[in-house]
């Protein structure tokens, strides 16, 4: 057998250096946040969580120039990088010629949601999220919720997703803003919310009352439940009122992330009457 050109050489090496710093990225507990839209609001905060960055040496434009820019503010020296590279760190994700490695977002209980509370100058206003599993529906409510004003987004630690590197680029920055919080007893903590004033209204198909009809406004909390199966038995049972979004034509139900962002701009705009 001949020995390996110095070509296939430096492509083993190559790929063994992106395997290390792929395995040095999950090893290390850091995130991985890829998606252009996704770093730029990393960068934007003024303390920022990034601390490496690696850009296709493919793009040449406005976009991977600001993000650049902003990366330098923050003393980081972005590593321009073949496509390639970037495709094997975030296999199957639509980077967009950009990755940035990132310390993790805190964990945010129970302690860190009442002592937001008891920080607030107006009325609460909450989304909660009954095991929603699919990172791409977490990633549009988180973007739902901010931009209707909501102060958290309230998730179970079980049987629901976490923000993972899908959530963060589908959230197209939220996640970096919005305190995302997860609790290890959903119906627990809607009772203290309810004791602190907190008006819990879920949401399901089969109940009198529509979207149209709740009053939304005061200190609030909405339940949107999981894909296809809605809130929980449980979780419904400690809600204060439930309330269905009344439709047209012959779908059924509409997509959890659809479904949120109906609901929370209903309930901004009885909120600013």
């Amino acid at each position: 057998m001949s020995n390996p050109s110095s070509k296939d050489k430096n492509q083993k090496h190559t790929k063994r250096r992106r395997a290390t710093k792929s395995e040095a990225s999950s090893s290390t507990g850091s995130d991985l946040v890829y998606g252009l839209h996704a770093i730029q609001a990393a960068l934007e905060l003024p303390e920022t969580r990034v601390t490496e960055i690696w850009v296709s040496d493919e793009r040449l434009d406005s976009r991977i120039d600001d993000i650049i820019d902003a990366a330098q503010k923050h003393g980081i020296r972005p590593h321009k990088v073949p496509r390639e590279e970037l495709d094997e760190m975030a296999p199957n994700a639509r980077h967009q010629g950009g990755i940035a490695k990132c310390r993790p977002l805190g964990n945010l209980d129970e302690t860190d949601l009442f002592k937001l509370l008891d920080g607030l100058n107006e009325a609460p206003f909450l989304l909660i999220l009954d095991c929603v599993q699919d990172p791409h529906n977490l990633g549009a409510c988180m973007r739902s919720a901010e931009a209707a004003g909501a102060h958290a987004v309230i998730a179970p630690k079980d049987r629901a997703s976490a923000l993972t590197s899908t959530a963060l680029k589908v959230s197209s920055g939220a996640a970096e803003r919005l305190p995302f919080i997860q609790v290890t007893n959903l119906a627990r903590v809607l009772r203290e919310l309810q004791q602190q004033g907190v008006w819990i209204v879920g949401t399901s198909g089969d109940c009198e009352t529509t979207l149209f009809e709740a009053d939304l406004k005061g200190p609030l909390a909405v339940v949107l439940g999981a894909e296809g199966r809605g809130i929980r038995r449980l979780t419904r049972d400690n809600c204060d009122q439930v309330m269905y979004i009344p439709m047209k034509g012959g779908a059924e139900s509409l997509n959890v992330s659809v479904a949120a962002g109906v609901c929370l701009f209903e309930a901004s705009r009885q909120r600013n009457l």
